[in-house]
């Protein structure tokens, strides 16, 4: 599917952006173009160093910011497909500076929207977060604001050959910022900093997070949101797996925090379908009924409709990852030398 074709990938140095580079360039040697798309020039060379243009001739990078509309025009030159990963995610850093948050993750989105149906692009997919189902802190709010953009992007594409979707995952294993490589870095010191000895986090890692990517590329008829079935874990067991003989301090929920993450909430039930893998929440378009589009939907992904009252959030999960099971991850997907 992606062979022949030229990508863009907004975000692209960040923890998917690596990932995503790298399995593109392994599994779809043939593709005509890929260009990696961010601001910060320091991390594309660093990214060069490992992907260069003179083995991969197919690479780009390109440096520009997703909230300057011109550039992203600029960028989107015979692009057939767009994977959007750039935003700003770090919760306290939204809270203290709001405006900077919404006009990267939401005007930055509508940019490329528009760019992506004026420039011909063909499928775009858009990267979300479980702290955009029923949003308690601003990322998870202009996340979800995201979201809404961009499902009803279908809405607005009028004569143009164009899908949009999003996929909405939970906690990515070792990406920048998130708990596991904050605890590996702080074992030494001999006390691991515990929000609240309750709390629980769905986990994903990069290479899956990049696999429903790729499957909503191939799939999607517009407007999904897809959800994949994935374990939660409890934070005491991250710290367990990570030091445990450290001493676990709590220190209280942070503002923005939940005690539980959700990826799907009992108001988004009655527009959800269940497939093997995934949860796919169907759109809401003008044109058709309820009933029609989720029967149409369901076709497409051989998918049922969930129950009335169902809701899926990281504390009621049926999957559950404990102390072992997180250290043999680790090692899998954050650092081949992890030991305890």
């Amino acid at each position: 599917m992606l062979n022949g074709k030229s990508i863009l990938l907004t975000g692209g140095t960040g923890s998917f952006g690596k990932c995503f580079v790298a399995r593109i360039l392994k599994d779809f040697p043939e593709i005509k173009r890929l260009v990696v798309f961010s601001r910060d020039e320091l991390k594309q060379f660093e990214m060069a160093q490992k992907f260069s243009t003179q083995e991969y001739p197919q690479l780009r990078y390109f440096i520009g910011d997703i909230r300057d509309a011109d550039r992203v025009r600029r960028s989107l030159e015979g692009i057939d497909i767009v994977i959007h990963a750039a935003a700003l995610k770090q919760v306290p850093t939204a809270e203290y500076n709001p405006f900077e948050c919404i006009k990267t993750n939401v005007l930055g989105a509508q940019n490329l929207i528009e760019a992506c149906i004026d420039m011909g692009v063909k499928n775009v997919v858009a990267l979300s977060t479980d702290k955009a189902a029923a949003p308690i802190n601003l990322y998870g709010a202009t996340k979800l604001c995201s979201d809404k953009l961009f499902t009803a992007a279908n809405n607005i594409r009028g004569r143009h050959d164009i899908r949009f979707s999003v996929v909405r995952y939970g906690n990515v294993m070792g990406s920048r910022g998130s708990v596991i490589p904050f605890f590996m870095e702080q074992r030494s010191k001999g006390v691991l900093p515990i929000t609240d000895p309750r709390m629980t986090r769905f986990n994903i890692s990069l290479e899956e997070g990049v696999d429903l990517v790729i499957h909503a590329l191939e799939h999607s008829l517009g407007g999904e949101i897809y959800v994949p079935k994935i374990p939660s874990y409890r934070i005491t067991e991250v710290a367990e797996a990570i030091a445990p003989k450290a001493e676990q301090r709590i220190v209280g929920i942070r503002p923005g925090e939940k005690l539980h993450e959700e990826m799907i909430t009992a108001s988004d039930a009655p527009n959800t379908l269940e497939t093997a893998k995934n949860y796919v929440i169907v759109p809401m378009l003008y044109q058709e009924s309820r009933d029609a589009l989720m029967a149409r939907y369901a076709k497409q992904h051989n998918g049922t409709p969930v129950a009335e009252d169902f809701r899926y959030n990281s504390g009621e999960n049926t999957q559950w990852l404990d102390a072992l099971q997180l250290r043999a991850l680790i090692k899998e997907h954050v650092d081949a030398s992890f030991h305890v």
